[in-house]
C-alpha cells in the first residue's frame, strides 16, 4: 500500500511540474548577437520579477532577426542595424524599433603577447580591404612607437552572415574612410573585396577563430572581447584622441546622438573627448499590434523592465546604460503597443 501511494504521490508531483511548465507562456525572439550577452543576463534575472514567462532566443544575427519577424515565426526581432524604409513598407503592420542596449564593436587581434595597440580609421580600412597586409606596415608603427611589432601576416576576420555589428564598423569606416565609403559601404552583409580575409558566424565565431590564429583581427561587441580575454586597440576619435571601448567611452557616444522619433539612428565617430567612435545601439523589434493577446502583454512588461531596471545592470556586462530622458521616451512608445 506504502508503495502505491509513493507512486501516486510521485506521479501527482510529476503532473504538477508539468502543468506548471506548461502554463509558462513561451516568448521567442531572434536576431542580434551583439546585444545576446545582455538578453541572456536579461531573461534570467527577469525570471525572478515574473516566472509565468520563459524565453527562447536564436542569437542568429540582425539580418536574421529582422527576416524572421518579417515573416512573423518570432515575436520580436534583434538588430544592431535600423531596418530599411522598403523592408518596413514590406511588413504586414507597423514595426518600432525599441533601443535596449548601447555598446562599443572592440578591434580585436593575436599577436606574440598581444600588446596594446592604438589604431585609426584608415589603418583599419585598409587592413579590411587588403591595403595593409603585416603587422610591421610603417603605417600601424608610426601610430605605435616603442611597440615590437612582429613581421606576421595580416588575417582579416569578419562576419559571413548578416550582421548588425557589420552594420556599426562599416558605418563607421564609411564615415571615415571615403575610399571604403565608395567601394565598400555600410550594411548588415557587405561586398568584401575578393580574397581579404575570412569569415565566421556570430560574433562568438570571430572571437573564436581570432584565438586560434596568430596575425588575426577582427571585430566583435566589447563583451566578447572581455568574455575571451582577448587584446584590442584604442582607436582614434573625432576629437584626435586614441579611446578604449567601454561603457563610459559608449556613453559619452551616445550622449551626443541624435534620436529621432522613430529611434533609427547612428552613433558611430561621434563629437567628444573621451567618445569611443566604433559605437552603436542595439533595437528590439516588435509589431505595433501583437497578435497574441497573453505573449503580447508579456512582452511589453519585460520590455517596460529592460529599459529601466535592466540598464542597472548594463555597465557589469560591458554596455553603456540608456539615459533617463531615452528610456521615458521609449516607455511612451512601448505604451502605444496594442495586444
Amino acid at each position: 500500500m506504502n508503495r502505491i501511494i509513493i507512486s501516486l504521490l510521485g506521479g501527482a508531483a510529476v503532473l504538477a511540474m508539468h502543468i506548471n511548465t506548461q502554463a509558462q507562456t513561451l516568448i521567442n525572439g531572434a536576431g542580434s548577437t551583439f546585444d545576446y550577452p545582455a538578453l541572456t543576463k536579461w531573461f534570467e534575472a527577469y525570471g525572478k520579477t515574473d516566472s509565468d514567462v520563459r524565453f527562447n532566443y536564436a542569437s542568429i544575427g540582425s539580418g536574421g532577426g529582422q527576416k524572421q519577424l518579417l515573416n512573423q515565426t518570432v515575436d520580436f526581432g534583434a538588430s544592431d542595424a535600423p531596418m530599411k524604409d522598403e523592408a518596413l513598407a514590406s511588413a504586414p503592420g507597423k514595426i518600432l524599433h525599441l533601443p535596449i542596449v548601447a555598446g562599443g564593436v572592440a578591434i580585436i587581434y593575436n599577436l606574440p603577447g598581444n600588446p596594446k595597440l592604438k589604431m585609426d580609421g584608415d589603418i583599419i580600412a585598409n587592413i579590411f580591404m587588403g591595403n595593409i597586409t603585416e603587422w610591421n606596415d610603417p603605417k600601424i608603427a608610426a601610430l605605435n612607437p616603442g611597440v615590437n611589432l612582429p613581421s606576421l601576416p595580416i588575417i582579416p576576420v569578419h562576419r559571413s552572415e548578416g550582421s548588425g555589428t557589420t552594420f556599426i564598423f562599416s558605418d563607421y569606416l564609411s564615415n571615415v574612410n571615403p575610399a571604403w565609403a565608395d567601394t565598400v559601404g555600410k550594411a548588415t552583409a557587405v561586398k568584401w573585396p575578393a580574397g581579404i580575409g575570412i569569415g565566421a558566424k556570430g560574433s562568438e565565431g570571430v572571437a573564436g577563430q581570432i584565438r586560434q590564429i596568430p596575425g588575426a583581427v577582427g571585430y566583435a561587441e566589447l563583451a566578447y572581447a572581455n568574455q575571451n580575454k582577448m587584446a584590442y586597440a584604442d582607436v582614434k576619435n573625432s576629437a584626435g584622441n586614441f579611446i578604449a571601448p567601454s561603457p563610459d567611452s559608449v556613453s559619452a557616444a551616445l550622449a551626443t546622438a541624435t534620436i529621432p522619433k522613430d529611434f533609427r539612428f547612428s552613433m558611430v565617430n561621434p563629437p567628444g573627448d573621451q567618445a569611443y567612435p566604433i559605437s552603436g545601439a542595439s533595437w528590439v523589434l516588435v509589431y505595433e499590434h501583437q497578435k497574441d493577446a497573453d505573449r503580447g502583454q508579456k512582452l511589453v512588461a519585460f520590455l517596460k523592465w529592460a529599459i529601466t531596471d535592466g540598464q542597472k545592470i548594463s555597465s557589469t556586462l560591458d554596455y553603456a546604460p540608456l539615459p533617463d530622458s531615452v528610456q521615458q521616451r521609449e516607455l511612451e512608445l512601448i505604451n502605444t503597443i496594442k495586444y
